[in-house]
């Protein structure tokens, strides 16, 4: 988040939520469309766009927007129903107005003068004109208000309401003065003047009173008929919906922040920070823990003050490094929401239909891992929609449902959260991958590989088994970029298929990227460091296989056969080894792997730093931290570590078969 006191930007940084909330609701409305809560919301989204963009300059947003609402009125009015053409033609109105907005170069006049046509069509349809009622006499309104003490200070235009009522029919107004005290009171923030305005309009109270939608908790307003005429048929009244109130709120931020607050802006009971702020602070406690490591290493073995200041100082680093981690966290079901609009567009360019299940939104992670995340699950949806799920009428020849399903979930594991990307289609046909694979030279006609194995190779670059290119898939290109995107969160990916029945996809992520609690390690003169969250537990090597010939070798821990490397040989050691050496089991997902170290420091709370370009073909590592002493401890990338050991193992059982 950016752009300090910049109005524009804020109007952006505003409008980007509310088009987030129009487009949430207009998806919702495509399963329920009789929910008039949902129309509402969808209205008053477009309300507030319109209004703070004629307030902050962006007049052919304004223009547009109106044209928009004035379309979706006729729905809100209850005089035309919420279709599915509807639907999608809101969508890309709403994708016009971001356009608008945010790249309004691009954004062609006619293109939004084409999109307004397909919205008016698919509200009134073809026979519009006769079906349509016919237009209310027109009768005569008296609006009386005083606007709140403190609306001129939140940023209340009264001039934008006298337009809006204009626009529902002819005015005449007149400022009310009675209020206004004498020049040694007048306070230049308060709003002294009133208004009475004649409006001859056909409209119902409900339409003026959405002009004041925004003051009316603390605005005096009469609206009343002139004469003894009746008063036209309001709308059906939508439902209380406890949505309404958020489309609203975004109007007071906007006007505090315009009064020049800078890049902090109070959003009821909530602060909005600059993300590259949180960056520096997270930062600074990173140094905090290092400075902190330093000072308890001086004060080991010192005086007992000392030590007690450390010791003291170490709780309160540690409670920051807390709070300001917590901080970072935001709830995973911000990411999973933006994906309704990917599926219903899918589901309409391929046929499918095609139903989003989410669970555990409430998950937090990282803000930094939310955002690296959106492309890599684009891919894992799209290419599960694409190859995973049947076209409907093979599912009913299977028995399943016409419609399919994806559903996506997250869930905390000890230090880590993992993301799964779940279908209920086909399942992975092994066969055919590894036909593929030979195909590309990828592997060789006779390689003996796991089903696990033969999974990994979809994410080869160029991997593809779409027999067709087209506009979703087919070209090779996505899983291999999500497997490198996700390594480099230091995550994995776990694939699980059911022939028939689905495909799971996981992806296991750190909670965070800043700090994490690591192993600390010793192999020759280097130190080390492992992260916890993948350390399952640490024996000692026995002795038959510490004077083994060096290699790939197996260790049997409780029944179970597990491949282990010498750290030693990776490292290229020229030290003796320490005599009694010690094996530290490292997992993922269902991958287990040794890595003999000749001896372990302990934990330590590792903050990571990045390393040079100069290294960044070195895959064994991931990052390096900065250690009580000064020295630097690499840290040891696990997932590539159990490629290794994953490719020796393959090796071994080649020489065996030979």
């Amino acid at each position: 988040m950016s752009g300090g006191g910049d109005p524009a930007e804020i109007f952006r940084q505003e409008a980007a939520e509310l088009l987030e909330q129009l487009e949430q609701a207009l998806l919702d409305l495509g399963s329920r469309p009789d929910d008039r809560s949902l129309v509402d919301t969808a209205f008053r989204a477009l309300h507030t766009i319109k209004g703070s963009g004629a307030m902050f300059g962006f007049d052919a947003v304004a223009a547009f927007v109106h044209d928009f609402e004035t379309a979706f009125d006729r729905v809100r009015g209850g005089l035309a129903p919420c279709t599915p053409a509807l639907v999608t033609a809101a969508l890309q109105a709403r994708d016009h107005i971001r356009a608008l907005i945010e790249a309004p170069e691009q954004a062609l006049p006619a293109r939004g003068t084409e999109l307004l046509a397909a919205l008016r069509l698919a509200v009134d349809g073809a026979d519009a004109a006769a079906s349509s009622p016919q237009p209310a006499a027109a009768m005569e309104w008296q609006i009386r208000f005083h606007l709140g003490p403190e609306a001129l200070v939140n940023g209340t235009n009264p001039l934008l309401m006298l337009d809006e009522l204009r626009a529902l029919g002819p005015v005449t107004v007149a400022a009310l003065v009675d209020a206004v005290p004498t020049l040694d009171d007048m306070d230049p923030e308060t709003c002294h003047l009133g208004w009475q305005v004649r409006l001859r309009s056909s409209c119902s109270r409900a339409a003026i009173e959405e002009v004041f939608i925004f003051v009316s908790d603390d605005a005096k307003i009469d609206i009343s008929l002139v004469g003894d005429a009746p008063e036209p048929a309001a709308p059906p009244a939508p439902a209380p919906s406890a949505a309404v109130p958020v489309a609203a709120a975004p109007v007071q931020p906007v006007a505090e922040r315009a009064r020049g607050e800078g890049d902090i802006a109070r959003v009821g009971g909530s602060l909005r920070v600059q993300a590259e702020r949180l960056d520096a602070l997270m930062d600074r406690v990173g140094e905090l823990v290092i400075a902190h490591a330093r000072l308890s290493q001086l004060a080991t073995g010192g005086e007992a003050g000392l030590t007690a200041v450390a010791e003291e100082i170490g709780r309160l680093v540690a409670e920051l490094r807390d709070t300001t981690m917590s901080i970072r966290m935001l709830p995973i079901g911000s990411l999973f929401s933006r994906f309704r609009r990917l599926l219903h567009d899918l589901s309409r360019d391929l046929g499918k239909p095609v139903e989003l299940v989410t669970s555990g939104e409430e998950t937090e992670l990282d803000k930094t891992m939310i955002e690296r995340l959106a492309d890599p699950l684009v891919h894992l949806i799209r290419n599960a929609v694409d190859h995973g799920l049947e076209a409907p009428a093979v599912r009913l020849a299977a028995g399943k449902p016409e419609g399919g399903s994806i559903r996506l979930s997250a869930r905390h594991a000890g230090a880590e959260v993992l993301v799964t990307v779940s279908d209920d289609g086909r399942g992975l046909d092994a066969e055919r991958i590894r036909a593929s694979a030979i195909e590309k030279g990828l592997i060789a006609a006779d390689a003996r590989l796991a089903d696990h194995e033969i999974h990994q190779l979809l994410f080869q670059p160029g991997f593809s088994t779409a027999k067709e290119i087209s506009a979703i898939s087919g070209r090779g290109v996505g899983m291999d970029v999500v497997k490198r995107t996700v390594e480099q969160l230091r995550g994995s990916i776990e694939i699980a298929t059911r022939p028939g029945r689905g495909t799971d996809v996981t992806l296991r992520l750190p909670l965070t990227l800043a700090i994490i609690e690591g192993l600390l390690v010793r192999v020759g003169d280097g130190c080390y460091a492992i992260p916890l969250s993948a350390v399952e537990e640490c024996v000692e090597l026995p002795p038959q296989e510490d004077g083994r010939s060096a290699g790939y070798s197996l260790l049997q821990i409780r029944g179970a056969l597990v491949p282990f490397l010498r750290l030693r040989e990776l490292m290229r050691c020229t030290t003796p080894p320490d005599p009694h050496q010690k094996v530290v089991i490292i997992a993922a997902g269902d991958q287990r792997l040794g890595l003999v170290v000749d001896q372990i420091l302990g934990s330590h709370q590792t903050v990571i730093k990045s390393l040079s370009r100069l290294h960044a073909d070195v895959k064994t590592f991931s990052g390096a931290t900065i250690l009580g002493d000064g020295s630097v401890a690499l840290i040891l990338d696990v997932a590539h570590l159990l490629e290794i050991g994953e490719e020796e193992g393959r090796r071994t059982r080649m020489r065996q078969a030979a």
